[in-house]
């Protein structure tokens, strides 16, 4: 029994160590479907089938017959070798046999000084016309897209010794073929499609992300760009919302074919973006210097770019770019960008953004970013930010942010936070100067009516002092620095008072259970009526004393000082605040009253 278990374990490792097309399977079918064949086959050899349903006439009625002969004899004798498979894994991949990459149907001298190379674009595999597929001679710079047919022409002057025609096309190979020039040719360019295998749980399933059969009409052509994004995971410059309302359709598509392929010119003058010196290879297209009357849409700059209103680049940009409206840079930017309106990089900038309205980065940015209203980068940053609205950095940050109202760390920030209503940080280390200061944790100071600190300082205080018998303050902020709201009142129906005040403190660390708390407070006082205005400061000098790690015990000293504006007293209402034999005083001509007090009370938390 051992000896028999043994060999039928060698057995089985040694068949599943075997190739695939190797495996040695029988099979007796007669008038079956294709795809069931297929299962039956799959099944004996323990594997799994993967094809384009499309190369397959699945529901054809089949009839094999082979008693223990390997997967590709089955394969062959079923394809009758109009099929090629491939092994990946546990799967076989059968694929059409290729066409021939290049058939000429007609060639003719050409009798001026331009010819014409015209023809069809077709799937090597299934031999169908290949729609919207790009046609192009480098040098030129000429191109043409294949229609919903797959037909194609193009003219090309007979100047050069040789022409290079290349067939780009999304999810196919790249295709090049060497021509004579001078000579009209008529031709069937066949290309091969590039597989990207996605297996689901229904087996001999085979998809392949090919676009060509998706397509049916030119107006077809926006789902693919939503459907079918480029193998760059940034957002390419023709789906931001300018691109798409401002380039037709023909250059979306090619510069979805065409994403590896650019050339370099030293000048480019265009009026919008389907009128340049560059034709419709614009967008493919690096120069040294460009200018665009109107607007204009070339591959990138290295150099000088000039828009009276706008300019699309679909990679880098270095030294200088102008424009009236707006500067939109699919790729990074070294260097400088002006505009009247709005700046994008959809990479980085090393360099500086001015314009009257936003700025928007996508990547990283080291420099200076100015806006009239708004200021935004997407990943980490290293440098100044200015805007009269707000400004958000969405990762780390090192710098200064001052802004007209509002400014947002998203993540960190070491530097400074300057705005006259709100700032935030996730983690700040450094100032923020505003009316509101919010941060989750801080390593400095925040500068400000209110500053709340997450994971900081808070206290609620409840006390008695010889002004009000009961008062509650809210503490929030840092040790070091924070923020008192408080109210209080006097418990006596025939001595009310009220007050409502706002103060700063600090927390001194004595031992590991003593603080010595300094606090500065202005306060409101209420005494029956809100026609007067009656204010109060004090400064408190509290000796805390830890009890448990939520409640504190403390009293101090204080010294007040008190305006009473309003003439009479109202009854039931106290007038004058001060305990007997307090200090009178005046400055100019206003008259004050100040004494020395006390403090006693508990915090929680």
């Amino acid at each position: 029994m051992f000896v028999l278990l043994f060999l039928c374990s060698a057995h089985k490792v040694a068949a599943q160590g075997q190739s695939i097309l190797d495996r040695r399977i029988s099979v007796d079918v007669t008038r079956q479907r294709l795809d069931d064949v297929l299962s039956i086959i799959g099944n004996k050899g323990g594997f799994s089938f993967s094809y384009n349903s499309n190369i397959l006439k699945r529901d054809s009625l089949v009839t094999i017959s082979a008693a223990n002969k390997p997967v590709r004899v089955v394969l062959n004798q079923l394809f009758a070798g109009n099929y090629e498979y491939k092994e990946s894994g546990n799967y076989i991949i059968l694929r059409r046999v290729s066409l021939q990459l290049t058939t000429v149907t007609k060639v003719k001298p050409a009798e001026e000084r331009m010819y014409t190379i015209s023809g069809y674009v077709v799937n090597s595999e299934t031999g169908d016309k290949v729609p919207y597929a790009s046609i192009y001679e480098r040098k030129q710079l000429v191109s043409a897209l294949s229609d919903a047919d797959g037909h194609f022409s193009l003219r090309l002057r007979s100047k050069q010794a040789k022409a290079a025609i290349s067939v780009s096309k999304y999810s196919f190979e790249d295709t090049t073929l060497m021509i004579e020039p001078s000579f009209d040719m008529k031709l069937e360019i066949a290309i091969v499609p590039q597989l990207q295998p996605v297996y689901t749980a229904v087996p001999n399933l085979y998809e392949r992300a090919d676009t060509a059969n998706r397509i049916g009409a030119l107006d077809s052509i926006k789902p693919l760009l939503v459907t079918h994004p480029p193998a760059d995971k940034r957002t390419s410059i023709e789906k931001t919302s300018f691109g798409n309302l401002l380039l037709s359709p023909k250059q979306k598509v090619s510069s979805l074919n065409l994403r590896n392929f650019f050339a370099t010119r030293p000048f480019q003058l265009s009026l919008v973006p389907l009128l340049s010196t560059q034709g419709k290879m614009s967008g493919q297209v690096v120069n040294n210097f460009s200018f665009n009357v109107l607007g204009g849409y070339t591959g990138g700059v290295n150099g000088v770019e000039f828009g009276g209103l706008f300019n699309i680049n679909r990679r880098n940009v270095r030294f200088l770019q102008i424009a009236g409206l707006f500067n939109m840079t699919g790729g990074s930017v070294d260097g400088v960008q002006f505009s009247g309106l709005s700046n994008t990089v959809l990479d980085s900038l090393n360099g500086v953004q001015i314009s009257g309205v936003t700025n928007f980065t996508r990547g990283k940015l080291n420099g200076v970013q100015t806006a009239g209203f708004y200021n935004h980068v997407n990943d980490t940053m290293r440098g100044l930010q200015v805007s009269g609205f707000a400004n958000y950095t969405r990762k780390k940050m090192s710098g200064t942010q001052i802004a007209g109202l509002a400014n947002f760390a998203n993540r960190s920030i070491e530097g400074v936070q300057i705005a006259p209503v709100f700032n935030y940080a996730k983690r700040m280390k450094g100032v923020q100067l505003g009316l509101i200061n919010i941060a989750d944790t801080i390593d400095g100071i925040g500068l400000g009516l209110i500053n709340i600190v997450v994971k900081g300082y808070h206290k609620l205080s409840v006390y008695s002092n010889e002004v009000v018998n009961l008062n509650m303050a809210f503490k929030t902020g840092q040790h070091k620095f924070y923020n008192i709201i408080a109210a209080g009142m006097h418990v006596d129906s025939l001595n009310q008072a009220t007050i409502f005040g706002y103060g700063i403190g600090s927390e001194f660390k004595l031992t590991k259970w003593l603080w010595l708390n300094p606090e500065l407070t202005t306060n409101i006082v209420y005494l029956g009526t809100w026609d007067y205005f009656n204010s109060l400061e004090r400064l408190n000098l509290n000796l805390n004393f830890r009890i448990t790690r939520w409640l504190t015990v403390f009293g101090g000293a204080s010294y007040s000082v008190f305006h009473r504006a309003q003439p009479e007293q109202i009854a039931g209402y106290k007038f004058d605040l001060a305990p007997e034999g307090h200090q009178a005083f005046t400055i100019g001509r206003t008259a004050y009253t100040g004494w020395g007090g006390w403090n006693v009370g508990v915090n929680f938390f």
